[in-house]
């Protein structure tokens, strides 16, 4: 199993499997902590819209991301998705700063379970919506991963909406016990 150091070719195409942490029971996400970016923010919980897309978090909540519960949960096997907003017509919203993130900057997820997941992000990805890569983003990766999701790219005013997506992609590193 590669780790990672596996080559750069690999690691640019997002083949390279990580050496992650044993994965944890699922529990519920209930904070999320990006030091790097600025982002303290509670989760609240995600599904789908009646035309069976991914929920985002409202408008009127741009300031809290949101955990996609029919996924993984952060730290148990599986991508475990959380998306948040760019923007909003008021400003910087709680991923604004998302593209700033580099591959080694840590996310910590406070759990239900008093634990907190750490992840390690691999790397982050700036894809047209068109070609958005749902198996990377959704599948099963065989180890405890993390997705963090925003909008990017130009801003389309005639639909009202950004025309890419900003994705980090992370491994579990480490879990901790409440203090």
């Amino acid at each position: 199993m590669p780790g990672p150091a596996a080559s750069a070719a690999s690691a640019a195409s997002g083949t390279a499997r990580p050496s992650a942490s044993p994965a944890l029971p699922r529990s519920a996400p209930l904070r999320l902590e990006v030091p790097r970016i600025g982002v303290r923010t509670p989760l609240m919980t995600l599904a789908k819209n009646a035309d069976r897309t991914v929920e985002t978090p409202p408008l009127s909540r741009a300031q809290e991301a949101g955990w996609y519960r029919l996924g993984a949960a952060p730290g148990s096997r599986g991508a475990a998705v959380i998306i948040g907003h760019v923007d909003t017509a008021g400003g910087p919203a709680v991923f604004y700063r998302l593209g700033a993130l580099r591959p080694g900057d840590r996310a910590r997820v406070l759990r239900a379970d008093g634990r907190t997941a750490v992840f390690r992000i691999d790397s982050v990805e700036r894809v047209g919506k068109d070609r958005f890569p749902t198996r990377r983003v959704y599948g099963d990766p065989g180890y405890a991963a993390i997705r963090l999701i925003t909008c990017g790219g130009r801003f389309d005013r005639g639909s009202g909406h950004y025309t890419d997506n900003v994705i980090a992609f992370g491994h579990l590193v480490r879990s901790e016990e409440a203090r």
